[in-house]
């Protein structure tokens, strides 16, 4: 699955990461496109044979959207394992970054595709674990955590809540080839999600009473 977040204002870009622009966002509203990078981020370079049989889809639907993904710059050729009958894939990028509200008003229907689909894929990834649970060791089912928390905050204090949460996420070890080899005896792939949802159609918080009440059931002395 694509490892796909936004970026709040003036936050350094890693390296291996790409900011969508128009043409990125295009070739990304599509939701087997962004599995297929999510696929090839997660399990390494592979051919359109496996990605498809991985995706439940066949091979030339599969290598139709790599090859899409290729002219888009997110997928390239990996020729050290590519033949004349086998053409291997690899990510270019470890993580997209979406966070233009301006390209999102030019290309609405792609912007809302591609957040569709990444949201379609996150709760894929939960659903995949709780089907897993089960047979999960003990030690990682006492870390498994679905939470969430309701509260009241201006924009600015939402974006200031990301970046905190951010900058904690950025202190522990990232899953990449070169860390998941040095990584300790134990460590495991874990995902990682965060979702910000302002929820406008709540009601506004009520005033507190002005004098003495009495709550049902629960007179006040």
């Amino acid at each position: 699955m694509a490892d796909a977040v936004e970026r709040p204002e003036g936050l350094n870009v890693e390296e291996d990461s790409v900011v969508l622009d128009a043409k990125g966002l295009r070739a990304l509203a599509h939701p087997v496109r962004v599995q297929l990078v999510g696929l090839l981020r997660k399990y390494g370079p592979s051919t359109a044979t496996r990605l498809a049989e991985r995706l439940g889809v066949n091979s030339g639907t599969a290598s139709y959207h790599l090859r899409q993904l290729g002219a888009a710059g997110f997928v390239e050729e990996d020729a050290e394992r590519g033949n004349a009958r086998e053409r291997w894939w690899r990510s270019v990028h470890r993580t997209f970054w979406f966070n233009d509200p301006e390209l999102a008003e030019r290309e609405p229907e792609a912007a809302l595709a591609y957040q569709q689909s990444v949201a379609a894929i996150y709760t894929l990834r939960t659903q995949q674990t709780l089907n897993e649970f089960q047979t999960m060791p003990r030690a990682w089912r006492n870390t498994f955590d679905m939470s969430d928390w309701a509260l009241r905050l201006t924009p600015e204090e939402a974006a200031a809540l990301y970046q905190e949460m951010t900058e904690v996420i950025a202190r522990y070890r990232r899953d990449d080839p070169d860390t998941a080899a040095r990584a300790p005896e134990g460590a495991e792939r874990v995902a990682v999600i965060t979702q910000i949802l302002p929820e406008l159609d709540a009601p506004a918080a009520s005033s507190p009473p002005s004098g003495p009440q009495e709550e049902e059931g629960n007179p006040t002395s």
